[in-house]
């Protein structure tokens, strides 16, 4: 993490620190396990929240071409920040909660999603929205991947029940600052779409 990122960062947690989920972007501990199941092979690939960028870079180590890449951003200096240092990859600056209101992509051919947004910080509803719209261009067989600095899956069960989803516990590391597990959100079985 260069100073810079991390100056931004902090400018960007005291402006919002509720959406902003932490003061310090993530480590690469944390975006090689968020990442340890996305290969090239996974095809078009959002990223919710990505910040400076740290999850991107290890997409892009997997694999990922950053042309497969979709990065929805919230902040503007984020997303600016984005364009310049992954010109290949399509980056929108807007609210992932209206993912299901912008036609993103024909049909569904998303392969996973990567998730970087401080759920913890949200209300139940817009995580609802986000997982909606996110689902809806993700193919049968894809799945969303978060991150979580609580001791279980920052999705409610409530929420995953409404959407016939299920929380799968992917691992936990200890070298992020705070520590956080990583989860793998995808459909029940059966569940083509």
């Amino acid at each position: 993490m260069s100073l810079s990122d991390a100056l931004l960062f902090i400018r960007e947690w005291f402006r919002n620190p509720r959406s902003v989920a932490a003061i310090f972007p993530s480590g690469t501990a944390l975006a090689s396990l968020i990442t340890k199941e996305i290969s090239a092979n996974t095809g078009p690939v959002v990223e919710l929240g990505p910040g400076t960028g740290a999850f991107t870079q290890a997409l892009l180590k997997r694999g990922v071409r950053q042309q497969d890449l979709t990065l929805i951003e919230y902040s503007s200096d984020f997303a600016r920040l984005l364009q310049t240092r992954f010109p290949q990859a399509r980056v929108l600056w807007m609210d992932a909660a209206g993912l299901d209101r912008n036609g993103l992509f024909d049909g569904a051919p998303v392969g996973a999603v990567v998730c970087g947004l401080g759920f913890l910080n949200m209300p139940e509803d817009k995580i609802r929205a986000i997982l909606k719209g996110a689902f809806g261009y993700v193919r049968p067989g894809g799945s969303f991947f978060l991150f979580t600095y609580g001791a279980r899956c920052s999705v409610p069960d409530a929420t995953l029940a409404a959407l016939d989803l299920q929380a799968i516990w992917v691992g936990r590391t200890f070298q992020n600052i705070p520590p956080a597990s990583v989860y793998r959100i995808e459909r029940r079985s059966g569940n083509g779409g």
